[in-house]
């Protein structure tokens, strides 16, 4: 007699269907039972209202959380950067499998990469972290680009472009790359002109606490250095007590001598939405062994990055 199948709670979007896909095949594989994919709607999902007046991303994780606190569905699949920073008691993060490339692209008209973009360019994105950093690098280097909030799919976002409305748009590249779109990309973004928002790239695959045997199982899933990684991301991200919406980038990357894992540095940036000024620092210390030791490498950068001034470049405090 064949088990009974896992239920896996995703959102609807082709994105999400996309990614809890790969995490069904893996699970599958490691757990030798069958997956089936419970589509849950999110409010994030249905409304038409900017992210951060209704909550920030934070709204695409409740309905699946709910989904497993009432048993719907066993596990689910979040993009990790969407989850809020404080963990809910009842719930577990069982895996954090291999990130993707954190990178933000461009898709632009014409095929043209952020350099070349004609004066007066608009640039579509729904995120404030992305202006930020967008607007600052157009100031530096005597640009003239208007930045025009967007909302939607992936679909919708790369139709601003192709139907003339925008003349570019500003996307993840692990979205990209996990429904087969990225060779549509005209110009991926070097980190040092935009870091990535914290944990993108990374998905988090969430069960019940009291979940044992399935827990195990996904942590078969788990990659330690990319859980390092974000966590100390996503510690950043707290101790500067800004929500998902806030204007803040972070990405955590190793340091390699040849084959040798020798450092983390870790990066982070907050800035004002129209590039005016941005607080930029980055700290390098030893791979984090533990939780404690990845969360404590974010807060140490997080208070040099308010004694410069962060907090008051956030706008809108998390609530």
């Amino acid at each position: 007699m064949t088990e009974k199948a896992l239920r896996l709670g995703t959102r609807r979007s082709k994105l999400a269907m996309a990614q809890s896909g790969q995490v069904a095949d893996a699970v599958s594989q490691v757990t030798g039972r069958p997956v089936e994919l419970v589509e849950i709607t999110t409010y994030g999902d249905v409304s038409r209202e900017h992210l951060a007046q209704i909550g920030g991303t934070g709204v695409f994780v409740a309905a699946l959380r709910e989904a497993l606190a009432r048993g719907e569905v066993d596990f689910a699949v979040h993009s990790l950067k969407d989850l809020p920073t404080t963990q809910p008691d009842e719930l577990v993060v069982a895996a954090i499998p291999v990130r993707e490339d954190p990178r933000d692209v461009i898709i632009a008209r014409d095929t043209l990469k952020l350099a070349d973009l004609p004066r007066g360019a608009r640039i579509g994105t729904g995120s404030p972290r992305r202006m930020a950093q967008l607007n600052a690098y157009a100031r530096n280097h005597g640009m003239d680009i208007e930045t025009v909030p967007i909302r939607g799919n992936v679909d919708t976002r790369i139709g601003y472009v192709t139907k003339g409305d925008l003349d570019a748009v500003v996307l993840a590249a692990a979205g990209l790359n996990r429904v087969g779109r990225s060779d549509e990309v005209t110009d991926f973004l070097s980190v040092d002109t935009v870091l990535p928002a914290p944990g993108q790239g990374a998905l988090a695959v969430e069960t019940t606490a009291d979940n044992a045997d399935l827990i195990a199982a996904l942590a078969q899933l788990d990659d330690p250095f990319t859980r390092a990684a974000v966590t100390a991301e996503r510690s950043l991200l707290a101790a500067l007590e800004a929500g998902c919406s806030a204007p803040v980038g972070a990405l955590a990357d190793l340091l390699v001598d040849g084959q040798i894992v020798k450092e983390m540095r870790l990066r982070g940036v907050v800035g004002t939405t129209d590039g005016s000024t941005l607080v930029q620092l980055s700290t390098t210390g030893p791979v984090p062994e533990t939780h404690e030791a990845a969360t404590a490498l974010g807060r140490e950068l997080a208070t040099e990055m308010l004694a410069q001034g962060a907090a008051g470049l956030m706008g809108e405090r998390a609530l």
